[in-house]
């Protein structure tokens, strides 16, 4: 896919800016931003208006743009980092839709297990494959005429797109180990952190798949980009935490300085964990640069992580995973063939590294 042709799928969201009320207007809405079922979907870590809240310029134009897309019928696509709120932006898009009361379907592809994932996205037979003891609705079915949340869609494996690209050119499918033919007509919301034209050149995305995804991108900016927004959210989430707690604790001024000097590779998932543990060890006010953020290892210049003798084998783990994905630039397919591990294995560590950073306040304390 050349860099004009994506250029035209920007061309997409140039629309005239709206005037300052109906802009506050929209803003507060998307603040709202919430599940439809937590059942068929995970809420995005944190307090989930937060992840898309503020008044910078950049975040102003992803509310005109969400509310402009929202009620039509076209594909998005969501490019952005981890933790800048992508899932909380397709459950806006469902909601403002004109099919708010359909189900809002999410499922992460790079997650499911390559021999899995197509009978997840269509369903399976009853004896389709061994384990199959019944018939199973996959996720096209489940949505309905709702919408239907590809996370992380450049890590689903290239058969499968495929398939998936097929679905959306027809708009039918077959169950696994089924001979009748279904269809569907949910709208498809897609996100990926990656940038779209780099996973085509690199092999990972159809480029005619991104077509049928993206016909309308949005780019969901990251907390770095966003200028004030980040005192704005750092001091909504200390004033959660003291509504919580029954406390006064409040910003020192450098923890200040060091919300504007911190890169935030995590984004908002990663400030939200530094003021958790920074508000924990505090007597009255947080100082965030005195807190180790996890974000991830240094690296030497030669590529090597570097440890000090007496590190445990836990951390040094972690040291490597975190350096290999972000020599992958968050490509976690291509991070677990590195590292020698199943894309399964690497998801539960990660998961246990976020969890571990929720809590790790309370260890230290």
């Amino acid at each position: 896919m050349t860099t004009e042709a994506l250029r035209e799928l920007d061309g997409f969201t140039d629309f005239p800016q709206l005037d300052e009320r109906t802009l506050a207007t929209l803003q507060s809405g998307l603040r709202l931003a919430a599940a439809e079922d937590p059942k068929e979907a995970e809420a995005d870590a944190g307090s989930g208006e937060l992840f898309v809240w503020g008044e910078s310029p950049s975040m102003m134009h992803l509310y005109e743009m969400v509310e402009r897309v929202a009620p039509t019928r076209a594909n998005v696509l969501l490019i952005g980092e981890s933790g800048t709120g992508k899932e909380v932006v397709a459950q806006r898009l469902h909601q403002r839709s004109q099919r708010p009361g359909k189900p809002f379907i999410a499922i992460n592809c790079g997650a499911i297990p390559a021999g899995l994932i197509e009978a997840e996205l269509f369903g399976h037979e009853r004896g389709s494959f061994t384990g199959a003891v019944r018939g199973n609705k996959g996720v096209f079915e489940r949505a309905g005429e709702g919408t239907l949340f590809l996370d992380e869609v450049t890590e689903m494996p290239l058969e499968m797109q495929a398939k998936l690209l097929r679905v959306l050119e027809t708009g039918r499918f077959y169950r696994v180990g089924g001979d009748t033919e279904l269809a569907t007509r949910c709208r498809i919301v897609a996100a990926t952190n990656r940038h779209p034209e780099q996973a085509v050149v690199d092999g990972v995305l159809r480029a005619d798949l991104l077509y049928r995804l993206a016909v309308f991108p949005l780019r969901l900016p990251a907390l770095r980009e966003r200028g004030s927004d980040i005192d704005l959210i750092a001091d909504r989430f200390v004033e959660e935490l003291n509504a919580e707690y029954c406390a006064r604790k409040r910003l020192s001024a450098d923890a200040r300085r060091f919300l504007h000097e911190h890169a935030w590779p995590g984004n908002v998932r990663e400030l939200k964990n530094s003021i958790h543990r920074a508000y924990i060890l505090a007597d009255e006010e947080l100082d965030l640069a005195a807190v180790e953020v996890p974000s991830g290892p240094l690296l030497n210049d030669d590529d090597r992580v570097a440890v000090r003798i007496g590190t445990s084998i836990a951390d040094m783990e972690y040291k490597l995973i975190m350096a290999t994905l972000a020599r992958c630039e968050g490509n976690k397919r291509q991070a677990a063939k590195i590292l020698g591990i199943s894309l399964k294995t690497l998801y539960n560590r990660l998961t246990d590294y976020e969890r571990f950073a929720r809590t790790a306040g309370q260890f230290a304390a």
